[in-house]
């Protein structure tokens, strides 16, 4: 990078989604007088809206898109440089971006997200959903469809499959049940009525059980029929605009082009062999689809046998992390899931570069009740503390890991229900070593709690359970629950006035 330096700001960030924009806005208020500039790709950045502090750890807000230039009316302080980046020298502590200008920088944070992991590359009848640009065409593209298949089992799949109206979905997932990352066998048995679309019923508990194992959904494929009819994650600035946020799909008409209003079939334990075109798959005789009327423009082959033709497939098989601009030429250490590793700090192995949000991996020695997931909580949550830790770095002052590490805590929405996630939900990490108690209302609520030595460790809450904040401080102050019991659940109980 011989060209000169154009400018050198006190802080540069790079990637406008929600880590890099709280970063950005951390630095900029703290350092009214110092120069702070962002790179970002694309025109839009992503703002956190209607934030809400739900309690001590739990926060909800909306991720809204705005003009990049809402943030430099507000920070008089802040350059918005809008260009993707070509490379990184550490050595030299500057940036250079893809039209060729070149940026000093004190303190760096790549906030730079990550892309989606695309079952083919430049396949036109595969579409990875990751941006807004990417949402729209899938819209336009559904519009003309009669079937699709959906590839993944995380939150944009779930979210998709729900949202598709009239348009067949053949949905694909390598588990043995919906919403693996985010669910146990249970939650998704609950939430797959959903899937068909039948009325409301009364609701009434069913009974409360407490098991050590979790029972698997049926390998079967499901189908449902109904007449009657939300990442985590964090931008990509380097190949194309930030990742949507969690109510992507609002506003926008998911309409295929299919009398009937919703159908799902879900393949279970199955992952995609093969892609066909319709040539392709004419001319290998060995293909046997679905009986189906006419031909399709794609085929897809599964693992478990069957061959679907459809309209186009839908590909929303997570995420890697994006490092690639940023490594050549430096000594980055990276994590095994590809991030690039962060200290406590959210300093990366290279003097004066932070990282936050998906394009880091947190490699410092986890609270037992927390863990990295590559969700827009913290994104959210990593972008402010890197604010905070450079800003700690300048003034030479100390700072403590934050409290929103201790305990991991993630508000969402599936399928219309509240979704909240605390600690270990899933028994992560935890061996055979827990009890799952659950309660389980049909149609209305879903709680289950994970106990570890008669502590409470984690838990899943789908409903207006109205137990978060009870539960939140019965896992922070590790209380022994053996004295409860199943009672713990018990519905004629009222749980909070109990542990006030």
């Amino acid at each position: 990078m011989e060209s000169k330096k154009e400018k050198t700001f006190k802080f540069v960030v790079v990637g406008g989604g929600i880590a890099g924009v709280t970063c950005v806005e951390q630095l900029s208020s703290q350092f009214a007088s110092e120069d702070v500039a962002l790179i970002t790709a694309g025109p839009h950045i992503k703002a956190v809206t209607n934030y809400k502090q739900v309690s001590r750890r739990l926060e909800e807000f909306d991720v809204e898109e705005k003009p990049s230039n809402v943030l430099e009316e507000k920070y008089s302080n802040l350059t918005i440089i809008h260009s993707a980046v070509k490379s990184l020298r550490t050595h030299t502590h500057c940036v250079e971006t893809a039209d060729g200008r070149v940026f000093g920088y004190e303190k760096l944070c790549i906030c730079s997200g990550a892309r989606p992991k695309l079952l083919t590359q430049e396949n036109p009848h595969v579409l990875g959903i990751r941006d807004t640009d990417s949402a729209q065409e899938f819209q336009k593209r559904l519009s003309k469809a009669k079937r699709i298949v959906v590839v993944g089992n995380g939150g944009i799949a779930l979210e998709l499959v729900y949202e598709v109206r009239r348009c067949e979905v053949i949905w694909a997932v390598k588990d043995k049940a919906i919403g693996n990352t985010f669910f146990d066998a249970g939650a998704a048995q609950f939430l797959i009525p959903s899937l068909e679309g039948d009325k409301e019923q009364a609701a009434a508990p069913c009974k409360r059980q407490r098991f050590t194992t979790e029972e698997p959904a049926p390998d079967a494929a499901q189908t449902f029929t109904a007449d009657e009819y939300s990442r985590g994650q964090n931008p990509d600035p380097v190949e194309s605009g930030s990742a949507l946020g969690p109510d992507w799909h609002r506003g926008i008409e998911l309409q295929g082009a299919e009398q009937a209003s919703r159908r799902v079939s879900v393949e279970y334990q199955c992952e995609v062999e093969h892609i066909f075109t319709s040539e392709e798959f004419l001319d290998s005789s060995k293909q046997t689809p679905k009986p189906d009327s006419g031909s399709w423009p794609v085929y897809v082959q599964l693992t478990n046998g069957e061959t679907f033709g459809c309209d186009f497939v839908v590909s929303a098989t997570g995420v890697v992390p994006n490092t690639e601009p940023f490594l050549h030429g430096n000594n980055f250490l990276l994590a095994d899931d590809g991030g690039l590793q962060v200290d406590d700090h959210m300093m990366t192995s290279e003097p004066d570069v932070y990282a936050a949000g998906d394009v880091c991996s947190a490699c410092w020695e986890h609270s037992p009740l927390w863990q990295q997931m590559r969700l827009w909580t913290q994104a959210r949550q990593m972008g402010w503390y890197a604010g905070r830790c450079m800003a700690a770095d300048i003034l030479s002052e100390p700072i403590d890991l934050d409290f929103c590490f201790e305990l991991f805590s993630h508000v969402t929405k599936f399928f219309n229900y509240k979704v909240v996630l605390l600690g270990k939900f899933n028994a992560q990490g935890l061996g055979s070593n827990h009890e799952l108690l659950v309660r389980c209302t049909k149609g209305q609520e879903y709680v289950k709690v994970v106990l570890s030595g008669g502590r409470m460790v984690g838990a899943v809450l789908i409903g207006e359970t109205d137990l978060e904040e009870t539960f939140e401080n019965l896992i922070l102050n590790q209380m022994d629950l053996t004295a409860y019991g199943e009672e713990l659940l018990n519905p004629d109980i009222d749980i909070e006035d109990y542990f006030d």
